[in-house]
């Protein structure tokens, strides 16, 4: 073992497989790891493939160097994206989620014989900081040097760091890879386990995707460390918008995977003539699109990841934040040819320094282009196509900790009409109370044909069947260890202490029978910024069909254009109408209430029970508005605002 590793302070049983590993690289810039990546002789080639018991070589994935960077594709479909129920719990400390033992029995064998089976292996030994370079925790990852290009990828996401500039140090969390133990001991399924302590989050990856692990189970020791302290890590991007006449709005987006947190941070998408496409009708084919002359400027402030770190606030009444990552791991499923982001286009294509694509088709020395897709074993293009950006190459990138104005909220909607009711009747944008804004956070509905990871068989046949999924409590859920109701009394504690935050609902992919992409999120977006954040009055809102939707705008004009009430109310459309609308809204309310009677316990703080038993007796907007006002009053323009906070 390396000198500098005997300086840290290290688990026993970690020491000792690192002695006994044969060898151990540490790289000293990224540029070695990314050399590592394509194999001990550098080719331009590298397959990753393990020696399996009673099967021999089995091939798991390929690496291609490409001009712009290195090219990762998986064999199989299954590990083109995360599995949604890849975690298992292998400790004993309070969780909601499901214990390694129940499915496989103590996770202590099964450690011993990772840490066996990596002390056999040649190892990559890097360090990072989880939660970015400003506030994150010291931290390890121990990989086998045929999966450099994990290690890359991890590093690409929480920065690279080198263990000169860390010092000794004693990790928070440490991940640790063996993907052949998918198919030795998990029947070919994803499976990563968080084994916690006070001290430590360990996550032991068994699979090869670094979606579970690399990016999302860091997530989990963000918010294991937040639980601790009382404090979230937000699933969510945020951008700063600066209008054509420089008025400035910074809009935090959250929402379930495939929600549009990516999509929050594009540039609107234009036709070539210029206009925007809003939206077509699904029914009679129908295009709707508007002119906007010139559209607010976009600067990017953090990309999934989102801290809201204690040592940020300032006690405005408005939420700080900075980014948990140093690098984006960016869905790039959007862009089908040439032109359609152009920003996004040039630094994937041209970047500072190459890149690490995942399910993109890229041959030796050609560039890797951004809408060449793999193909799945059914022949269409993958829906997960993906690309890691440090934050360092993206333009006009904000580094500094910033103020949010708005927080909006994104649903993937499935098409409604008349003839086929289903609960895509959100309107283009919602204006909610925080006790709204909270209950949808709980939900955190998944929504329609979502990109980003793999359905499990029930929840693939309840949305075939026009029904919802739900990722729940923040859309952080997914990646927590913790409790539910923890998480939930945390949320509602963050919203209370940010009364100056004006909090929003958007749909994305279909508004009723228009099929609209994320058209109506960006619109929605570039009305907000340059509306600016003065009170609303209420003469221009209009309580939705669906007090879950709190308001809808009574009008909305953007550019000296007047968008048509129907996308702003649903039920207004020809082809939805009012008995369509019903319906639907019918299906996201019975969902809800589902979805909240496992809050309902004795843990969950009082205000919290309140506002979800509103809820379950089917109350209305003002019910809502009786708990949590829309915005404080008087409204403050500026100066911080007394917030108490209530006893959790």
């Amino acid at each position: 073992m390396d000198d500098v590793l005997r300086k840290l302070t290290l688990p026993p049983y970690l020491a000792d497989c690192l002695e006994a590993a044969p060898s151990i690289t540490i790289p000293a810039d990224r540029a070695e790891l990314y050399e590592l990546s394509l194999g001990p002789d550098g080719g331009d080639t590298y397959d990753i493939a393990f020696d399996l018991p009673g099967r021999g070589p089995v091939k798991e994935a390929d690496v291609v160097r490409c001009r712009n960077g290195i090219s990762v594709n998986y064999v199989e479909d299954y590990i083109r994206r995360r599995d949604p129920d890849c975690m298992r719990i292998g400790d004993d400390l309070p969780s909601d989620k499901p214990r390694f033992a129940d499915d496989h029995g103590p996770f202590a064998p099964v450690k011993a014989e990772t840490l066996a089976w990596l002390a056999g292996q040649d190892l990559v030994v890097v360090p990072f900081k989880a939660g970015g370079p400003r506030l994150g925790s010291p931290s390890l990852a121990v990989v086998p040097r045929s999966c450099a290009f994990f290690a890359l990828s991890l590093v690409d996401l929480q920065g690279f760091v080198t263990f000169d500039e860390l010092g000794p140090f004693e990790p928070r969390s440490i991940v640790y890879l063996a993907p052949p133990f998918r198919h030795t001991h998990f029947a070919g399924k994803q499976v990563v386990v968080h084994d916690r302590t006070e001290s430590l989050h360990e996550i032991w990856a068994y699979n090869l995707y670094p979606g579970p692990s690399a990016k999302k189970g860091v997530f989990s020791a963000l918010l294991d460390i937040g639980t601790q302290e009382g404090w979230l890590t937000a699933h969510a991007s945020s951008v700063r918008v600066t209008t054509p006449y420089e008025n400035e709005t910074v809009i935090m987006h959250e929402g379930a995977s495939g929600g549009g947190k990516s999509e929050m941070c594009q540039d609107l998408r234009r036709e070539e003539d210029g206009r925007v496409l809003l939206g077509t009708n699904v029914v009679s084919g129908e295009p709707y699109a508007i002119t906007l002359s010139e559209a607010s400027r976009l600067e990017p402030v953090t990309d999934d990841m989102t801290l809201c770190h204690p040592s940020l606030q300032r006690g405005s009444g408005k939420m700080m934040i900075a980014d948990a990552e140093d690098g984006w791991f960016v869905r790039i499923d959007n862009l089908t040819s040439y032109g359609e982001d152009p920003h996004l286009e040039r630094a994937i294509i041209h970047p500072d320094e190459p890149l690490v694509f995942f399910n993109v088709d890229g041959a030796v020395g050609a560039t890797a282009l951004p809408w060449e897709h793999v193909k799945d074993d059914e022949g269409r293009p993958c829906s997960n196509p993906r690309v890691i950006i440090p934050r360092r190459q993206v333009k006009g990138i904000v580094d500094e900790p910033q103020e949010v104005d708005v927080r909006t909220f994104g649903v993937r909607m499935p098409a409604c009409t008349a003839d086929k009711p289903t609960y895509g009747v959100m309107g283009l944008m919602h204006i909610i109370p925080p006790s709204l804004a909270w209950l949808w956070r709980l939900v955190t509905p998944r929504g329609d044909k979502n990109p980003s990871i793999a359905a499990t068989a029930a929840e693939a046949a309840t949305i075939a069947h026009g029904g919802m999924v739900a990722e729940g409590v923040g859309s952080f859920w997914p990646f927590s260890t913790n409790t539910k109701v923890g998480g939930a009394n945390l949320l509602l504690r963050q919203i209370l202490a940010a009364p100056r935050t004006r909090f929003v609902l958007t749909p994305n992919q279909h508004i009723g029978a228009y099929q609209v992409g994320f058209a109506a999120e960006w619109i929605a977006r570039e009305w907000l910024a340059r509306r600016g954040q003065g009170p609303l009055r209420p003469e221009r809102l209009v309580p939705a069909r669906c007090a879950l939707f709190g308001y809808a705008l009574r009008e909305m004009k953007l550019d000296g254009q007047q968008i048509r009430p129907s996308l702003l109310q649903p039920e207004l459309q020809s082809k939805v109408g009012v008995e369509a609308y019903d319906a639907g809204a019918a299906i996201i309310t019975d969902f809800f209430k589902t979805e909240l009677q496992q809050f309902l316990t004795d843990d969950l703080d009082p205000l919290g029970r309140a506002i979800i038993e509103v809820c379950l007796r089917d109350g209305t907007l003002e019910d809502y508005l009786a708990l949590t006002p829309l915005e404080p009053d008087p409204y403050p323009v500026t100066g911080a605002i007394p917030v108490v906070l209530p006893t959790l």
